[in-house]
Parts: structure tokens; C-alpha cells; sequence
């Protein structure tokens, strides 16, 4: 089990990470370079953008770091 996760080219903390994107971003400017991306927004008003394999992989890692999701309510 690591405590870092891969986004971009940076190996990234999880304790970092505040929220994960569901949906790729879409701004709809023919000069947009993140089109199709998903944004990661860190601590200290920081962000990065993740393919949707790198997003699936800090959302899976994140959920196995605070011990997985209980279906129980």
C-alpha cells in the first residue's frame, strides 16, 4: 500500500487530495488543452489534471488508504 498516487508526472500524497472530478472537464474553447481531462484539486488551492485511468486509480487508492466504503448504514 502506497501513500502516493500517480497524476500527470508527479507522485502525489493522498492525504493531499480534497475532491476527484466525476465528470471530464468540458469548457467548450477550441484552445482548451484539458478537454477530456479530469481535475484532481489538492490543498492550497493547488490542481492537477488526471487521465481517466489516473483518476480511477487515486479514487481506488483513496478508498483503500480510509479502509474502503461500507455498504452498512
Amino acid at each position: 500500500m502506497s501513500f502516493f498516487c500517480l497524476i500527470d508526472d508527479k507522485h502525489v500524497p493522498l492525504y493531499r487530495i480534497l475532491w476527484v472530478s466525476d465528470l471530464p472537464h468540458y469548457c467548450g474553447s477550441e484552445d482548451c488543452e484539458r478537454e477530456g481531462w479530469y481535475e484532481v484539486k489538492l490543498d492550497a488551492g493547488e490542481a492537477l489534471w488526471a487521465t481517466r485511468e489516473q483518476r480511477d486509480a487515486a479514487l481506488e487508492a483513496l478508498e483503500s488508504w480510509q479502509g474502503g466504503m461500507s455498504d452498512k448504514g
